[in-house]
């Protein structure tokens, strides 16, 4: 293993992803309401000590922070509730696209080598860190970053003065990227990620960047932005040194249990639940029966699975199991692997690309803006969706873009 791997870690809790809506998930926020105790200016000026404190030089903090106007678009998204109700089989069929399988089919040819390398070094498999990198960016796909990345400073400097409830997260998160600029790591300019800081290909906070960001690109610099090098090899560190990844291991099957069962704590070993009958969905063998998983059933009645420590190290990533099925599911089937073979209750088959597409023409011939015909289910297209859903009078209006809403379209208005 390369010694850049070895290094001591220490970090703070990681923040969910706030690319997650734009990329293809959404995460539920709590209410937050603005509340300063002196103008913005006055702050600047007052925070100024804090920063020096910290290792940020008078000149960089001048020259940052002296320019700086908040963000307060930030306070709108903290307050914004989300707008979409999704079944856990919409949520996955919107992530595990036919577009982001073919994304990640091309970036897993073009980056091969780089894929390679992460899994002999440190030691996690191009299929995890696949899904990983087209769960939170689509791959770092540039209308991703053109649509929905901003400055992070001026957010940050908004949030560290304004927002309550967590003040001194945004405060410290504001004086790790002045660090980093303090750095040359980075320029306020190229700093751009979710209007909650995350920035570059794998979503880092300023404080991941700093704390776990490696060199893997040898280019001198820890950067998240441009080659995935960095980003890449700098989330294999994390899931391994945060999360506990298990060299070797593969995340977890689906299972078939018998009469359905039910999710369970237990810990136990492959072949002991093939002991108890319950045996991969597709008929092959449990390649490590000794490895120890649990059941997991996250719908009654639909796909079951068995899920290992390797499973939980990509929910540290994001503490969502969804969010975690989504990326193993995605890493998967960029591999070649299938959809599921049991199918959630009530579910419809992921809508092809062009399927897509032809919804995306037919609500923007309606006069609903999807923001384009790309193939790319992103949050303008739902609120087609829904809007549409609505005028027709469609149940639920949840914004979802199936094979049934291409049904109806057909119909006409």
């Amino acid at each position: 293993m390369s010694r850049l791997f070895n290094r001591p870690l220490t970090r703070r809790a990681w923040l969910h992803s706030a690319l997650g809506a734009a990329a293809g998930f959404a995460w539920p926020l709590p209410l937050a309401a603005q509340s300063a105790a002196q103008p913005f200016e006055q702050w600047v000026i007052a925070f100024r000590p804090r920063a020096l404190a910290k290792g940020v030089s008078g000149a960089t903090y001048d020259r940052v922070m002296g320019r700086v106007k908040p963000d307060m678009s930030v306070f709108a998204h903290q307050r914004k509730q989300p707008e979409f109700n999704e079944q856990l089989w919409q949520y996955l069929n919107r992530r595990v696209s036919e577009w982001r399988i073919t994304a990640g089919r091309e970036r897993a040819k073009e980056y091969a080598p780089l894929l390679a390398r992460i899994e002999r070094d440190p030691g996690v498999e191009r299929s995890v860190i696949l899904g990983l990198w087209g769960i939170e960016t689509a791959f770092g796909d540039p209308i991703v970053q053109q649509n929905h990345f901003k400055p992070v400073v001026p957010s940050l400097a908004a949030l560290a003065w304004g927002e309550p409830r967590r003040r001194a997260y945004w405060e410290t998160e504001l004086i790790n990227a002045l660090r980093i600029i303090e750095r040359g790591w980075s320029s306020p300019d190229e700093m751009r990620g979710s209007w909650a800081g995350a920035m570059g290909h794998t979503q880092w906070m300023p404080e991941v960047w700093l704390n776990v960001g490696i060199d893997y690109d040898g280019d001198g610099r820890v950067n998240p932005f441009g080659k995935p090098d960095d980003a890449l090899g700098s989330s294999a560190l994390y899931l391994i040194r945060r999360g506990k990844y298990r060299r070797g291991e593969h995340w977890g099957f689906e299972v078939k249990v018998p009469g359905g069962g039910a999710s369970s704590d237990a810990q136990r070993s492959y072949a002991d639940w093939q002991k108890a009958g319950i045996v991969r969905a597709d008929g092959q063998a449990f390649p490590q029966p000794e490895a120890r998983a649990q059941l997991w059933v996250p719908v009654a009645g639909g796909p079951a699975f068995l899920i290992g420590q390797n499973f939980f190290s990509i929910r540290s990533y994001n503490p969502s199991m969804n969010y975690a099925l989504s990326v193993v599911h995605l890493g998967d089937r960029v591999l070649g692997g299938g959809p599921f073979i049991r199918p959630f209750p009530g579910s419809e088959r992921a809508p092809t690309l062009a399927e897509v597409q032809e919804i995306q023409k037919r609500l923007t011939a309606l006069g609903f803006d999807t923001a384009g015909t790309d193939g790319r289910i992103g949050l303008q297209t739902m609120a087609a969706v829904r809007d549409f859903q609505k005028r027709v009078g469609m149940a639920p209006a949840d914004g979802y873009a199936g094979v049934k809403l291409l049904a109806r379209l057909r119909q006409g208005l």
